[in-house]
């Protein structure tokens, strides 16, 4: 059936009243704009959305970058010390330090990327982890100990004209300032480094595990000069000790003053 215009209107505007609702509010030219303001409002919510996505996104890859930069640098510096004890310290590498008595050892709270390094004063022995990418490197004085993973002690007080550095097992370079080339020493063997002329030399020893008897309490005096046990005696009892010049002519009269009572 075909309709004319007049009955397409006349159908159009019974629908309408059948579903009692305004003509007007169905319109197009009334219905554009309401949708067009919905679409309008949904847009700017998608963008906030995405920029707020952007944005955390953004905010937790610094994050995640300022956290593992910190993790790479080193930490603060802390101190360990001993006063007439040895102690038995690890570090956060898992390397096993042994402190004589007045002793000090100081180390960053954690390891970075770079290389492993802390300070000794006193003497003390190291049992270190292997790292091959993280050298170990010991500061003591004037000389430097490096290492990646060995057994060696250090003896390095301040009132002692020397400082020996002893290897048990493993390797390590000894260097000095006043050396351009370091010494490479190997088991048993010795770098001593003379403050007075500030030169660096080697000597082989018999058995290496003499210079670590302290950690047992022990003392091995094997001809060893006698200014040389009053200053390990002195160090490993924190008191100053001294040798008294007696004359012969003294020894004489009281060896005299002996004979006559007898």
């Amino acid at each position: 059936m075909k309709y004319t215009d007049a009955d397409l209107e006349e159908i159009l505007n019974k629908l309408i009243t059948s579903t009692r609702s305004p003509r007007g509010n169905f319109s197009a030219k009334a219905s554009y704009p309401m949708l067009k303001k919905r679409l309008h409002t949904r847009t700017r919510r998608t963008l906030w959305i995405r920029s707020f996505a952007a944005v955390a996104a953004a905010a937790l890859l610094c994050l995640s970058v300022w956290t593992a930069y910190l993790y790479t640098q080193p930490g603060s510096l802390q101190t360990v010390s001993t006063l007439a004890e040895t102690q038995t310290f690890h570090l956060p590498d898992g390397s096993r330090i042994t402190l004589n008595h007045y002793s000090s050892l100081t180390y960053p709270e954690r390891f970075g990327n770079g290389n492993r390094e802390v300070a000794l004063t006193g003497e003390g022995y190291f049992e270190v982890s292997k790292d091959k990418k993280r050298p170990f490197i010991v500061e003591a004085g004037k000389i430097q100990v490096k290492v990646l993973g060995t057994q060696f002690n250090i003896d390095a007080y301040q009132n002692n004209p020397e400082i020996r550095t002893t290897l048990l097992t493993g390797s390590v370079a000894v260097s000095s300032q006043g050396n351009a080339a370091p010494i490479i020493l190997k088991p048993n063997e010795t770098a001593i480094y003379n403050k007075v002329d500030g030169k660096l030399t080697r000597s082989h020893s018999e058995n290496a595990k003499d210079e670590i008897c302290w950690r047992q309490g022990e003392f091995r005096f094997d001809q060893m000069p006698l200014k040389h046990i009053v200053r390990e005696l002195s160090n490993s009892f924190g008191v100053s000790i001294q040798i008294a010049t007696v004359r012969c002519s003294t020894i004489e009269s009281r060896l005299a003053s002996v004979m006559e009572k007898i």
